[in-house]
């Protein structure tokens, strides 16, 4: 139903986009035929405004995949870098919160583990808002950042990595089919920096997938019930994500060589000293306003991203379609 609703506003909006051109070109055609100077530049005015519109919704248009309607669920986890890491890891979830808070879409923690010292050492959010996985998709990878450390007592320049996982939001119970029995559900006491306990009771929940060996902790409700309804959701979202990588590998045998977001792989840096520069290393999209990205600003990347995606696809489809 929400997947209806999602494309009957597009065709409705389409068919709005449509009408207002059709009746700017009949007021253009009148401000022509009576040289009404006056109306012409209004028509102008009403015309420019309709380009940026539709360049807008345009945009939308490439959200086509299977799941890019849905909600999301990302993932930040510091990688190598110690202490630095953890505050990079920090950073990024920062930027993606923000992103999110300017798009008027909603970010609940579903988990947290604090560094011992600043930082974190991973957190899952869910994202909730139109598109919301179509948007972040291409984020996830390796993001490297260099700068001189706040950590260093000399002051030197580090680069630290940070690991970003996106996961589509399964919406029902059939996409995903889970046996009870392999499961293997721990309980333990949620822990706060430097690993103290900060509940006396245990409500903290760890789930393993037994077939896969996939691992979902969460621990941020104070509800052993609505942690474990959390940890569940992310258990979901991964063995939906292990299916699409098993579709892609099997796409990949048409495609030739495919390169996996792999540790070591970054798709972007970001460096912020001796110069300021974010650059994704996959579409070559770049600025010189790190600033204004780690505040949230990254639209321009996540479209680049979509644009060289809907490519690589369109580049590939020949070779498929050959073989």
């Amino acid at each position: 139903m929400r997947r209806l609703a999602a494309l009957k506003e597009q065709v409705e909006l389409w068919r709005g986009l449509a009408g207002r051109a059709r009746d700017l070109l009949e007021l253009l055609e009148l401000a022509m035929a009576d040289s009404d100077t006056a109306m012409a530049q209004e028509v102008a005015a009403e015309a420019g405004d309709l380009a940026r519109t539709t360049a807008r919704r345009e945009y939308l248009l490439l959200l086509s995949d299977e799941y890019d309607a849905r909600d999301a669920i990302l993932a930040v986890h510091a990688g190598a870098g110690g202490t630095d890491s953890m505050d990079w890891a920090q950073m990024l979830l920062r930027m993606y919160l923000r992103w999110a808070e300017r798009r008027g879409f909603a970010a609940q923690f579903l988990d947290m583990t604090e560094g011992e010292e600043a930082g974190i050492k991973s957190a899952t959010l869910e994202v909730r808002g139109p598109y919301s996985y179509g948007y972040l998709k291409g984020e996830k990878g390796v993001h490297r950042l260099v700068r001189l450390s706040p950590f260093d007592a000399g002051h030197a320049r580090h680069t630290s990595f940070a690991l970003v996982e996106v996961l589509p939001e399964v919406e029902s119970p059939s996409e995903v089919a889970i046996n009870p029995e392999e499961l293997r559900t721990d309980v333990f006491r949620a822990s706060g920096p430097g690993g103290q306990n900060v509940q006396k009771n245990a409500t903290a929940v760890r789930i393993t997938h037994l077939p896969t060996g996939i691992v979902v902790c969460c621990q941020n409700e104070r509800s052993l019930s609505r942690n474990k309804e959390a940890a569940l959701k992310v258990l979901e979202a991964r063995l939906l994500e292990l299916e699409l990588e098993k579709r892609a590998e099997e796409q990949a045998r048409f495609k030739g060589e495919h390169v996996a977001a792999a540790w070591g792989n970054q798709i972007r840096s970001y460096v912020l000293h001796p110069y300021k520069l974010v650059k994704d290393h996959r579409t070559g999209q770049e600025t010189s306003d790190a600033p204004a990205v780690l505040d949230g600003d990254i639209d321009p990347f996540l479209e680049a991203y979509l644009r060289f995606s809907l490519q690589a696809r369109a580049e590939a489809q020949p070779a498929h379609e050959g073989t």
